[in-house]
């Protein structure tokens, strides 16, 4: 009998309270998180060590800029699927989204209303 693996997410992002309300939204979805990190050393960490498929990533990430930090994850690791998040106007950058390997972008205030299966790969 094969054996359903859920999407293994992790969570980026500098504010502990987004990423408490975002765990509990992907949860209630279905989605597996495996980690939070708040930085992005914390995140490539998060993404080896849990072997991740998924991720949630602040644009606005303290001292790191969320375009380069998909950028570095999304070239060492092809697989992970990068959705891009902030209550900033980002929709208007599509070619830098897809440029760092992102595939897409959510305003945060929206990410209970996005169907998230256009971003991330299904569960298998």
């Amino acid at each position: 009998m094969p054996s359903t693996r859920h999407t293994q997410v992790v969570i980026v992002d500098d504010q502990p309270g987004f990423r408490d309300v975002a765990r509990q939204l992907l949860e209630a979805r279905g989605y597996d998180v495996v980690a939070e990190a708040a930085s992005a050393a914390t995140a490539l960490d998060a993404v080896e060590r849990h072997a991740a498929t998924a991720m949630l990533l602040d644009v606005r990430l303290g001292d790191d800029d969320g375009f380069a930090v998909c950028g570095e994850l999304t070239r060492s690791h092809p697989e992970l699927a990068v959705l891009l998040a902030s209550d900033g106007d980002y929709e208007h950058r599509r070619d830098e989204i897809e440029s760092c390997g992102a595939r897409g972008f959510v305003r945060k205030s929206r990410l209970a209303q996005v169907d998230l299966g256009r971003f991330w790969p299904p569960d298998r």
